[in-house]
């Protein structure tokens, strides 16, 4: 055998392990690049699954955002119309006709006259105040109408002003009145 022959053998089996070499890094590197496009497929369809969810959530806090600052308006709304009505009602109850007046002050009076000694009225319903009660008249407040009754000593004061009435009455009916005009 010549030397020829040999580095012919030694050649054409460092070009076989050269091929066998390249085609196993061929696959490899095929195998590579098919799991890097699985793998960044997977990645996307999470990124996109990902940004779809985060994109509903975004929506949703939207919409109850909207939703929350709708109610707030709503009742704000709602809360400026009650305390509107409640200043009508005051305006109307300040100024009663004097006949009216009477009649309120004399229910008043005969009802409670017995649990005090001393009654206080505004400056307006002095005159009709001091006609109606035996009590002592013990001077004016500032109020809508109506009277204060209070014992002897003072201990004990009983408000049947119209603010105060008015006010309990709307506490008392505040649900109500509200049912009735919003529904």
């Amino acid at each position: 055998m010549g030397l020829e022959t040999v580095v012919k053998d030694i050649m054409d089996a460092a070009d076989a392990e050269v091929s066998r070499i390249k085609a196993e890094t061929d696959a490899e590197v095929s195998q590579i690049i098919e799991e890097a496009r699985d793998e960044a497929k997977r990645i996307m369809g999470e990124s996109l699954a990902k940004a779809e969810d985060d994109i509903k959530k975004m929506k949703q806090q939207e919409i109850s955002s909207a939703n929350l600052e709708v109610k707030r308006t709503l009742l704000n709304a709602r809360k400026e119309t009650l305390e509107e009505v409640y200043d009508r009602s005051f305006e109307v109850i300040s100024s009663l006709p004097e006949a009216k007046d009477k009649e309120l002050l004399k229910i008043i009076i005969k009802n409670n006259e017995p649990k005090g000694k001393k009654i206080y009225s505004n400056v307006r319903s002095e005159k009709l105040v001091r006609e109606l009660s035996s009590l002592e008249y013990a001077g004016n407040i500032d109020c809508a109408g109506g009277v204060v009754i209070e014992n002897e000593d003072g201990t004990i004061r009983l408000d049947y002003t119209y603010d105060v009435i008015l006010k309990g009455v709307n506490e008392q009916f505040l649900k109500q009145t509200s049912d009735i005009l919003f529904g």
